[in-house]
């Protein structure tokens, strides 16, 4: 009797193990082709929620020396609390460590701290560029960074420093803000949404995260009026630190 409980707990330890702690530690590398004829490579690496996140720093830093891409896109969401800025530290020296350009936007979990300055002079002290509704011109194309939607922050004047004769790639936290793009695009790409987080029917209705999310978009490749876009499943947990059969993900974008 005592042995068949033990092995029911145990079966229910490892059920749940299996479909909500491993997939926060299981890092699944997804990739798009978007057959833009750039030739280039960007890793975006979304949501790190560095107090809720099971990804190593030197797992992110082998995947990032194994694909050698020409950037790295960091999509916002990194801390939620100010004292949590020293964790945000060994993520930033892996980042830094391979030796890529590294360009950032922030999310609306940045936007709590009590000074986002602070978060914005630490990623920079690690040689990560934050655009904040800023464009680089890069080689072969415009990287367009959009502040955060749904905080309010995002802005389209960004646009107004592309190099019109060079394809247009934006990166922002919130996909919601492909709802009310007036600007073209080639591609863009988000998080925020982590893939819904937990695959539960109806989720989003009973959590509402937008009009995106509520029609069922909240990962993956899509189309809006103004370009295609693609929604990252992110590699840190909002809320609490499980996911509920859904893999955290860093995404290679090939151009």
């Amino acid at each position: 009797m005592l042995f068949g409980c033990a092995a029911a707990v145990a079966g229910v330890g490892a059920l749940f193990y299996a479909t909500s702690v491993l997939p926060t530690q299981w890092l699944k590398v997804e990739r798009v082709h978007w057959n833009l004829g750039i030739e280039r490579k960007i890793v975006q690496i979304s949501d790190i929620h560095i107090e809720r996140n099971r990804i190593p720093p030197s797992r992110l830093k082998a995947v990032l020396k194994a694909e050698q891409p020409d950037f790295v896109c960091l999509t916002g969401d990194f801390v939620d609390r100010d004292e949590s800025l020293l964790l945000l530290v060994p993520f930033l020296r892996a980042l830094q460590e391979v030796g890529v350009p590294i360009y950032a936007v922030l999310g609306n979990h940045d936007y709590r701290l009590q000074s986002v300055q602070r978060l914005i002079e630490l990623m920079q002290s690690f040689d990560v560029t934050v655009l904040i509704n800023q464009t680089v011109v890069l080689d072969r194309m415009n990287l367009v960074g959009i502040d955060d939607y749904c905080t309010r922050h995002s802005d389209e004047r960004a646009f107004d420093q592309i190099d019109d004769a060079l394809p247009v790639i934006v990166m922002t936290h919130d996909p919601t803000y492909t709802v009310v793009a007036t600007r073209s695009f080639d591609c863009l790409f988000a998080g925020h949404l982590h893939g819904k987080q937990f695959n539960v029917p109806f989720l989003f209705q009973l959590n509402p995260m937008g009009p995106l999310a509520s029609s069922g978009v909240y990962k993956g490749r899509h189309r809006c009026p103004k370009g295609p876009f693609y929604i990252s499943k992110g590699i840190g947990q909002s809320g609490i630190n499980l996911r509920f059969l859904v893999r955290s993900e860093i995404t290679v974008h090939e151009l």
